[in-house]
């Protein structure tokens, strides 16, 4: 990705444009795997990463946040749940509602964002907020975020989060050029002209986070229209403690090795699930992780 050299002021307005633009390749030809939505037993890769986590949801009200074009939406409605879609991109919710009829779903999609969405859906609770994966990095607050999620949840609700780790976040394949002594001992330590991650980009949250300026999308073929985002990386000690100062009580964090995209190119490889991780030593990344958190 290319850094663009100055920080958006309104960070809301440029990363609605940029999913907006990235909403219209993601539906192509060559984006996301829409071609069996119709099937009834069609349920998207995300979601069925996460069933075993989830559990039985049938008959819970739910609302899904950053929901893009709704495939993950479909597939929690696939499993029982009365399903609400949320999401900042206007464009990613006509193809969502698009994809909801094309699957025979009965989904009610909301234009806001993530701060907005307790009005936006007019003090409605429910009982299962999901926030799917690549989510929490467009958002500069995570504290603000776990709030707006206490507040959206019932008494007993859960909210379920997979996403990217702020490890992998942090990371960039990059060539080592020189000898590290420690190989000497450990040989499967990286050498001179081996590609590897590296730790060049934030854990923590900063207030700015990055700017960048991407013409291709993680899935699909074309050039994006709006090409300037802004996104930040949150620590996961920070999103746990954001989710327990919320007043949630913490039930399941599990931490994974791989992650539903091709998040260092060149150094990954997709198993038959769809699924990326490390090609070398994958244990040494966590690629991923999920939190369940429970309001009293």
């Amino acid at each position: 990705m290319d850094p663009a050299p100055d920080a958006p002021s309104d960070y809301l307005a440029v990363n609605a444009a940029n999913w907006d633009a990235r909403a219209d390749v993601h539906v192509g030809p060559d984006g996301y795997d829409l071609a069996s939505v119709e099937s009834p037993d069609w349920i998207s890769q995300v979601v069925r990463f996460d069933q075993p986590r989830l559990g039985d949801i049938a008959g819970l009200d739910a609302v899904h946040l950053q929901c893009h074009i709704g495939t993950d939406t479909l597939g929690l409605a696939r499993l029982g749940a009365r399903v609400t879609g949320v999401d900042l991109s206007g464009r990613s919710l006509e193809h969502a509602r698009m994809i909801a009829s094309r699957g025979g779903a009965s989904i009610d999609y909301v234009q806001s964002d993530v701060y907005s969405a307790a009005q936006a859906l007019a003090g409605r609770d429910f009982d299962l907020v999901y926030t799917g994966i690549g989510a929490l990095c467009w958002l500069p607050d995570i504290r603000r975020w776990a709030e707006v999620v206490a507040g959206l949840l019932r008494p007993g609700g859960r909210a379920f989060v997979r996403d990217g780790h702020p490890v992998l976040n942090s990371l960039v394949g990059l060539t080592v050029r020189d000898h590290h002594p420690d190989r000497d001992q450990q040989p499967w330590i990286s050498g001179p002209g081996q590609a590897t991650p590296a730790l060049e980009f934030p854990y923590w949250e900063t207030e700015q986070g990055m700017t960048w300026s991407d013409e291709a999308t993680y899935a699909g073929s074309g050039a994006v229209a709006s090409p300037t985002s802004q996104e930040w990386n949150h620590a996961l000690g920070q999103i746990v403690m954001a989710v327990l100062d919320a007043g949630l009580t913490l039930e399941l964090l599990d931490e994974h090795d791989s992650v539903p995209w091709n998040a260092l190119p060149g150094l990954m490889v997709a198993d038959e699930a769809g699924e990326w991780r490390l090609a070398d030593r994958p244990e040494r990344l966590p690629a991923s992780f999920t939190l369940v958190a429970r309001k009293p």
